[in-house]
């Protein structure tokens, strides 16, 4: 299934192609090529889902093994032990409002150790365990200051905890480095090095994924977090990474994808703005080897990421486009939240999308997929996470603030 769509203003762009490493990028939709995407509810053997349970026991397990063998590599999940040891602890950090933890995960698998540190404020005004926002930061970590001399609109750690939300925080290079020579250094070589030979060995992302769900296990013992509201944020490649770990992982109950562009929101089908192959020389050791094989072969592609969108359902999800953001394909990552909906209405869940995008900084909250389209560029900002705010509030039903 897939929609043909006229776009409003608010999409159009006047710059029709540009140069980037080589290769032309289009921005012309009327340089889009036709395209037929994968039936996200067409088995590989053509038979069509019809309910949930063939969704859950046939269709969905066949999606994830299509993803993880052609894009995002496997997902090891053993380990011989996992502790968490707590570093520090200020009960009166932001002027008392709330209440520091800093956290250090250990992991352990034949011998070696992976440590994740992780920080974690928890609103004091509160009568039981808090929903909790995870970020998976790919910035400095200087944006989730502990200590709070800095503070960052990319992580609004005060606001949410106004808002009655716990916030919580990686960084991804502890997990795996984000450079092309030392992703290799942490969570794959130390605990699963038989992953750098194999052609759907995990990589970057799929570390940072496994890292998210690392968290999780930690918050399930955390009596101060509600482990049952646990949403999952991520940015440009956090985004991406956020999408994976919330389809491998359904204990995230809901997952906000920021800008996360190619091989993340945005249908590979419709080469626009950054291409598999772009991303491919560029950013190659954030996926499986397997998926290079698809630069400038996008239609060979046994899936897209509709598809991956589709692996979250029932669970709420969000994504977000920038005005400013052409590389990250805003129509693209539309069209894929509109054809992941099927899915969602085999759980008998509504979405408020239309056929027709929503106008500049006008959010869809009230929906089982949420987006907005902001004005500006590229990045996290307060307006994100104000919307994040109210996506959760509607779907935890919790008093408006």
């Amino acid at each position: 299934m897939s929609f043909i769509f006229l776009w409003g203003s608010n999409w159009a762009f006047a710059q029709k192609t540009d140069q980037f490493m080589g290769e032309v990028v289009n921005y012309d939709e009327a340089s889009v090529a036709a395209y037929t995407l994968p039936n996200v509810l067409q088995s590989a053997g053509g038979r069509m889902v019809k309910s949930i349970k063939n969704w859950e026991q046939k269709r969905r397990p066949e999606l994830i093994t299509l993803f993880k063998q052609n894009i995002y590599g496997q997902m090891p999940t053993h380990f011989d032990r996992i502790s968490f040891t707590q570093n520090k602890k200020v009960t009166d950090a932001m002027h008392g409002r709330a209440t520091l933890k800093e956290i250090t995960i250990s992991i352990s698998n034949k011998g070696k150790q992976v440590n994740i540190p992780i920080v974690l404020f928890i609103p004091n005004n509160r009568k039981k365990p808090a929903p909790v926002f995870l970020l998976i930061n790919n910035r400095s970590k200087k944006n989730t200051d502990p200590d709070r001399i800095q503070k960052s609109t990319f992580w609004p750690a005060e606001m949410m905890i106004e808002k009655g939300y716990a916030m919580a925080s990686f960084q991804v290079g502890d997990a795996a480095p984000d450079k092309k020579d030392a992703y290799q250094h942490g969570v794959i070589d130390q605990l699963y090095p038989e992953q750098l030979n194999q052609p759907d060995g995990m990589k970057a992302i799929g570390a940072w994924a496994w890292a998210a769900s690392r968290v999780m296990d930690y918050f399930e013992t955390d009596h101060d977090i509600d482990s049952h509201k646990v949403a999952l944020v991520g940015h440009s490649r956090g985004g991406k990474t956020a999408l994976w770990a919330g389809a491998l992982d359904q204990r995230f109950a809901m997952i906000f994808s920021s800008c996360s562009g190619s091989t993340g929101a945005s249908l590979a089908r419709r080469q626009y703005g950054e291409t598999v192959s772009l991303i491919n020389k560029q950013f190659g050791y954030w996926f499986a080897d397997n998926y290079k094989q698809y630069s400038h072969q996008e239609n060979k592609l046994p899936v897209d990421q509709h598809m991956l969108i589709s692996l979250l359902a029932p669970r709420p999800v969000y994504t977000t486009n920038a005005v400013e953001d052409r590389w990250a394909d805003p129509r693209g990552s539309y069209l894929s939240l509109l054809n992941a909906a099927p899915v969602y209405g085999l759980y008998h869940k509504t979405t408020a999308l239309s056929a027709m995008p929503p106008a500049v900084n006008t959010p869809i909250i009230n929906s089982s997929i949420g987006y907005h389209f902001r004005s500006g560029i590229h990045d996290l900002n307060v307006y994100d996470w104000e919307n994040f705010d109210r996506f959760a509030r509607y779907h935890y039903h919790l008093a408006k603030q």
